[in-house]
């Protein structure tokens, strides 16, 4: 018979504020995001002997610029911490980070290592163009780069083209299903960023961000506290002629890195702090690709039920914004949920959603909420490009 799992814990959480494309932390690479953030992650928990770190897991959705050759093992090693801890890079898309807090929760769980440092990170500004290899050798045509910083490129053929739409048009498709006018997503992503606003202004932020060495950048940079609803309803669609997604009501494309670290009992006693938070279920789930933004809904289901929880036990809830229509479509198929407990202080129209950082980002601000709170029930959740869902259930 084997020993049950191993009880997890959040120690601490923290992420860098998240830069604009093309903005403030455009110069700097991803491998050196990574390294800040695991760098302060360290630094931030002194007890801590970085040579008790069994391993470094990074979400990251690119993969083809500078954060190739295993960003994760990259930033270890620019981060100063021992050669002996090991790194590994996991993708999951749009969710990549909050994968990488999944594998290191069961790694710890299992009992493969005591102390594990989960995260992601994306810099969607420097993804780079890449060249396919031609089919045949020394062509005599014109060859077509494709840009890596978001969605679908080289596409299979084989691929039925419903599943393939872009990103915004499967937004676009969602409030088809359910009715919901570019009113109610200006309206939506204008609150975002009201809450984003007030929560920097509030210092709830503080707890968890650390700057980026030599760039001045004190907050999330895409949040806009003065843009109004005339503003935002004077924008083009950009996905569908007389649509209604639009530039305002979607995701910024970002910058940004975050990183948890996670123990168990034996790790909790050896880093000498109190845990944010324990994490009690996960769950991931497929939907029809064109549909991803749904994603979440099936997957936020699974994970409650796996840890005896529904959505009326929430303290907090950070579902991640990639879509004003999207968000809205899975809250409409969750009528039990109270809508207050969803992004209490904005969400990622506001802050920003750099790819392989947001899935971590929204853990660790779950983390932190819960333990302002003294006691609850979180939970965080992405959809993800290519038609999934995934969750993740902490408790204190």
């Amino acid at each position: 018979m084997t020993d049950r799992p191993r009880d997890v814990y959040v120690v601490d959480a923290v992420r860098t504020p998240v830069g604009k494309y093309g903005g403030a932390l455009a110069a700097v690479r991803p491998d050196d995001l990574a390294a800040g953030v695991l760098r302060a992650l360290v630094d931030r928990s002194p007890g801590l002997d970085p040579a008790r770190i069994g391993d470094v897991f990074l979400g990251n959705a690119n993969g083809a610029g500078e954060e190739n050759r295993d960003v994760a093992r990259m930033a270890v090693l620019l981060a100063g911490l021992p050669v002996a801890v090991p790194g590994v890079t996991v993708n999951r898309l749009c969710a990549s980070g909050l994968e990488a807090v999944i594998q290191a929760y069961r790694a710890v769980a299992l009992g493969d290592t005591s102390i594990a440092v989960a995260g992601g990170v994306e810099s969607m500004s420097r993804a780079p163009w890449v060249l396919p290899k031609p089919e045949r050798a020394f062509p005599a045509g014109h060859q077509e780069l494709y840009s890596t910083t978001i969605g679908w490129r080289m596409v299979n053929p084989r691929l039925p083209e419903e599943w393939t739409v872009a990103l915004g048009e499967g937004a676009e498709l969602i409030a088809d299903k359910y009715g919901i006018t570019r009113e109610a997503q200006d309206s939506f992503a204008l609150t975002s960023h009201h809450k984003a606003a007030a929560a920097w202004a509030a210092g709830a932020y503080d707890a968890e961000t650390v700057p980026v060495d030599g760039v001045e950048l004190v907050r999330d940079e895409s949040i806009r506290e003065d843009t109004s609803i005339e503003a935002l309803g004077r924008l083009r669609p950009v996905f569908r002629q007389g649509g209604t997604v639009t530039a305002g009501n979607s995701s910024p494309l970002s910058d940004g890195a975050a990183a948890l670290l996670l123990v168990d009992e034996a790790g909790l006693a050896a880093v000498g702090r109190e845990p944010l938070a324990r994490i009690s279920a996960c769950a991931a789930t497929g939907i029809e690709p064109q549909y991803f933004g749904l994603g979440p809904v099936e997957a936020a289901r699974r994970a409650l039920a796996r840890a005896g929880r529904d959505f009326g036990d929430l303290t907090v809830f950070e579902l991640n914004e990639a879509f004003a229509a999207q968000a809205l479509g899975c809250l409409a198929e969750w009528p039990e949920l109270d809508p207050a407990v969803v992004n209490p202080r904005g969400g990622a129209i506001a802050v920003g959603h750099p790819l392989g950082a947001s899935g971590a980002r929204l853990a660790g601000a779950v983390a932190h909420q819960l333990a302002a709170a003294g006691s609850g029930t979180g939970l965080a959740s992405l959809c993800i490009g290519v038609g999934q869902g995934l969750a993740l259930v902490l408790e204190r």
